[in-house]
């Protein structure tokens, strides 16, 4: 009999605001350790902490993209529990009436597209980091993160398998990152991902869970979902039972193993948090934070497709970051004849190049302008499409336009059809038995002269024209 996997995700999603959830302190990554610390993220006594009201409307502007539930009141809480990067002992987090509640995302796959409930978005402050460094054992704790403002977004146990839980972690990350309420960068820890896995006989109530704690890599996240389904499976299938436990994957070994036992609300002891009011936000500022949203990934997509007749896979790549939209929107305004074209041109020849060279779209040599200006060198058949990509190879490393690396390098291409004749005829004149198999039937000889006629051109000759008069000329 088969088994059902069911994963629910907690994802933890750093708010790119510049300072604290509480305080003042900043946010930047990567300075000195314990630099940007202040009394209130350290915990000292008698500090109060101050709410950073743009992380609260960047947290409604991300309920608002997935068709949550806004609580125009909402509260915070303490959730306490001892570990040595938490300084105060109990973290400020939400818990019983948190800010978003009751959202979904769709996400891609094989049959269309399925329905992931989102239970809750709640807003909460990140604890320290713990390093454990040399081999002498010493562990040492950095407190910048502490403080640092966090969504945590809580899915429901709606995904079936590894892929669907990629899908939609892929999903939530790009929408974050095209409203821009996160930098999203899982290297630097500011999307990470805690797994909930279990699996059921089909039909029967479910099984119990096991957490996978800190993920943050897509690769890494489907390792460990997919070696824990299998260490559930076969565990039962042998006779023992699912501990409800925390577990951390190993990507160097492939396999998790168990971290402590899972805690339920009630270990924290939440209580509310007495040194904040609750938060009040009018139906009038949720409709302003509505009114600013930007265009979704969804929605720039159809509109891509319908508005320039983009296939759907490149309208899907053109769309994966705002940057690249908004890239590929200033070429084809740039060379606005042919939008396939620049869609072409971009995805599969600009960004081919930029991936090699480890660059971003917005750290591009060349500009949608200088681009355009090569495209329409192809339209106007002053070059052809494989010079082209040589010409774009010179863009890439110079400031010189295409029109200036066209004339240096001499790379007008020949339309003259008295020229393209005289090479046509030379080659005919050098291969009479090929002549002879063409005029008796065998029409894919044609490739063969179309082939001598590019090569003794140099790939100047338009290959239009090289195609007509060859057909003229070898039909007699």
């Amino acid at each position: 009999m088969s088994w059902e996997v069911v994963i629910g995700l907690e994802v933890h999603v750093q708010v790119n605001t510049k300072t604290k959830l509480f305080c003042g302190c900043s946010t930047e990554f990567g300075a000195d350790p314990n630099t940007q610390t202040c009394p209130v993220c350290l915990g000292m006594p008698g500090q109060l902490p101050v709410l950073n009201m743009e992380a609260a409307t960047k947290s409604v502007l991300t309920g608002l993209a997935i068709n949550a539930r806004i609580n125009l009141e909402s509260k915070f809480d303490r959730k306490n529990y001892f570990y040595p990067d938490l300084p105060k002992g109990y973290q400020i987090s939400q818990f019983p009436l948190p800010i978003v509640e009751h959202g979904y995302l769709d996400i891609p796959v094989k049959d269309g597209e399925k329905r992931i409930g989102i239970t809750r978005i709640h807003m909460e402050e990140d604890a320290g980091k713990s390093m454990h460094e040399g081999l002498d054992g010493v562990s040492h704790i950095d407190l910048n993160r502490s403080g640092v403002p966090l969504m945590e977004i809580v899915s429901e146990p709606d995904m079936r398998s590894a892929d669907e839980a990629i899908a939609y972690l892929k999903q939530l990350h790009q929408l974050v990152c095209f409203l821009d309420v996160s930098d999203a960068n899982m290297e630097k820890g500011q999307f990470r991902c805690d797994a909930n896995v279990s699996v059921r006989r089909p039909g029967e109530p479910l099984g119990t869970r096991a957490e996978l704690k800190n993920l943050n890599s897509f690769r890494f996240i489907k390792q460990a979902i997919e070696y824990e389904v299998n260490r559930q499976i076969e565990l039962i299938e042998d006779g023992g039972k699912v501990v409800q436990e925390t577990r951390l994957f190993d990507p160097n070994k492939g396999e998790s193993r168990s971290m402590r036992g899972k805690e339920e609300a009630h270990d924290y002891r939440y209580f509310p948090e007495p040194d904040l009011p609750p938060l009040r936000i009018s139906q009038a500022e949720v409709d302003a934070i509505r009114a600013g949203m930007p265009e979704l990934p969804g929605q720039l997509r159809n509109r891509f497709e319908t508005e320039y007749g983009l296939s759907s896979y490149d309208a899907d790549v053109l769309t994966q970051t705002r940057e690249l939209a908004s890239w590929y929107e200033s070429l084809v305004a740039a060379h606005p004849a042919d939008p396939k074209r620049c869609a072409n041109w971009m995805a599969n020849e600009l960004l081919g190049r930029l991936k090699e060279a480890g660059k971003e779209i917005t750290e591009s040599p060349v500009s949608p302008s200088r681009l355009a200006g090569l495209l329409e060198r192809i339209a106007d058949n002053t070059i052809n499409g494989k010079t082209a990509k040589d010409v774009l190879d010179a863009m890439m490393a110079s400031k010189d336009s295409a029109d200036e690396i066209i004339e240096a390098k001499g790379l007008k291409q020949v339309t003259d059809t008295g020229a393209i004749d005289t090479i046509i005829k030379e080659i005919m004149d050098a291969n009479p038995d090929q002549v002879a198999g063409y005029r008796a039937g065998k029409d894919k000889l044609l490739g063969f002269f179309v082939g001598q006629v590019m090569k003794a051109s140099r790939g100047k000759a338009n290959p239009g024209v090289v195609n007509q008069r060859l057909i003229e000329l070898l039909q007699g």
